[in-house]
């Protein structure tokens, strides 16, 4: 039977977590108290923090598929499908975007 590195486990466990717990670092810091959020600007971190999660996961996975000593299955496998989630998540929010705005461009004047 195998021994399982409790220290280890934990530490990568808390790393998760820490990940988990912070999202305002997927888009950027929020705006400061009383300045006006940029609607665009916030489009664009969006979109940059989606490739970047892609690409993240792209070179994990190629690194993985090298055999390289310091990839690791379990981070990679997450890494990709974080990817999958955020571009999912940016796909549908373009779509309720482009609803919303054919929405608005219906209504009467």
């Amino acid at each position: 039977m195998s021994q399982i590195d409790v220290n280890n486990l934990l530490s990568q466990m808390r790393q998760m977590s820490a990940t988990a717990r912070a999202p305002e670092t997927a888009f950027g810091a929020a705006p400061a108290a009383g300045a006006q959020s940029d609607f665009s600007a916030l489009l664009k971190r969006s979109i940059s923090a989606v490739g970047q999660t892609q690409m993240e996961a792209g070179r994990m996975a190629a690194s993985f598929e090298r055999g390289d000593p310091g990839a690791d299955l379990g981070r990679t496998m997450i890494a990709v499908q974080k990817a999958d989630l955020s571009l999912r998540t940016m796909v549908q929010v373009s779509n309720k975007l482009v609803a919303a705005y054919k929405e608005i461009m219906n209504m009467p004047v």
